[in-house]
């Protein structure tokens, strides 16, 4: 159990909520109900993130599972994990991500890597890294980017704040069935 308890959601906010998530909320949306305004807004955020952007779905959860990564956030990962395959990252760029080695013949996801990495560990970007990123995106996706990255870190560093643990989601989707 997370460090702090569920709330339970107005009937209207979890059906917002749930509508965008497949019809379920999940532990992060039931902390986040503490507050109704800030758990709706995080859900504009995050659903325009993942489904309002032009990078491919490969690359938003190759951003999403490096930055669960490189924070300690396995629920994020755990989470993201069967999106990423979903999405067709490939395989050895996930098995890679989850040994921490370096990729090799993936340089477009290496400049993505490199970028990620940067802003998550140094939160400066440097100039070269920024090129690199250039060789394989355009300037909205290098936003796009940017913005996954900054919310994905969001994302996780609540998630380990509070001690969400991926065996909490199964209780906590079971505990909102009702509202679905």
């Amino acid at each position: 159990m997370p460090r702090v308890s569920y709330a339970e959601p107005t009937a209207d906010t979890a059906e917002q909520i749930a509508a965008r998530r497949g019809g379920v909320l999940t532990p992060l949306d039931l902390l986040l109900s503490h507050n109704e305004s800030l758990a709706l807004g995080w859900d504009r955020l995050l659903g325009g993130v993942r489904s309002n952007f032009t990078i491919g779905g490969d690359v938003r959860e190759l951003i999403i599972l490096r930055v669960g990564r490189l924070n300690r956030a396995p629920y994020e990962w755990d989470s993201h994990l069967p999106v990423a395959v979903r999405e067709g990252l490939p395989q050895d760029v996930i098995d890679c991500l989850a040994q921490d080695v370096a990729m090799t013949g993936h340089e477009a996801f290496d400049a993505v890597i490199a970028y990620v990495d940067a802003m998550t560990l140094d939160v400066e970007v440097p100039e070269h890294v920024v090129d690199a990123l250039r060789g394989h995106h355009t300037e909205s996706e290098i936003v796009e980017i940017t913005a996954t990255t900054a919310v994905y870190n969001m994302v996780s560093r609540f998630l380990v704040a509070l001690d969400v643990r991926t065996e909490d989601r199964e209780a906590a989707t079971m505990e909102v069935g009702r509202h679905a």
